[in-house]
């Protein structure tokens, strides 16, 4: 298995955990929203085997482009990289299985627009996995988010009340995701 992205254990592991907690199998549909260099992407990508889809999106062309040549370095068939915006993933409706975000949601800059758009993208029953973290003590809020933040992250509860608002249901919270204090995963569902 090549990887031409940085992968690190813990990667390795949150996948195994989200592919469990978003009660996958190998032929669903995913989508990785908020992507970055990709190694999420590539080792879920996997897990899915190839009748398998997943969604690859990032808003930066930077980003973008490491996330095409970690797919053609592993031969990875089954991934569709797109173009996010700052308000819409630009998922089709009703792709997705599942979604999974990490370390992504406090930048959102509309999230009511983006929870819009990820409610629309999942199927009647998906799931959505958001992994973030808390705000840290005296940190600069991020530019364009709202104020409500508290600086550079966000509150569980926060995050939970703007993603139910949008027609999702808490399914779980995990409060120390991955062993880590401040870090944390909302699983949600779609109706």
């Amino acid at each position: 298995m090549v990887l031409a992205v940085a992968v690190r254990a813990d990667d390795r592991r949150q996948v195994d955990r989200l592919f469990e907690l978003l009660e996958l199998a190998p032929g669903m549909t995913v989508a990785d929203v908020g992507a970055g260099s990709g190694p999420l992407t590539v080792l879920m990508a996997q897990r899915i085997g190839p009748e398998g889809r997943l969604y690859s999106t990032d808003i930066d062309q930077n980003r973008l482009k490491e996330i095409r040549a970690a797919v053609a370095k592993n031969h990875l068939q089954n991934v569709e990289v797109v173009e996010g915006a700052e308000r819409s993933t630009n998922l089709p409706d009703e792709c997705c299985d599942a979604i999974f975000i990490r370390d992504v949601y406090h930048h959102f800059t509309d999230p009511a627009s983006m929870d819009q758009s990820l409610a629309a993208a999942l199927k009647p029953g998906g799931r959505l996995a958001i992994i973030d973290f808390e705000p840290r003590s005296g940190s600069e809020l991020p530019a364009g988010v709202p104020a409500n933040r508290g600086g550079h992250g966000i509150r569980p509860e926060l995050l939970e009340s703007e993603v139910t608002a949008a027609g999702l249901s808490k399914a779980e919270t995990i409060s120390q995701w991955d062993g880590q204090k401040g870090l944390f995963l909302i699983l949600f569902r779609k109706p």
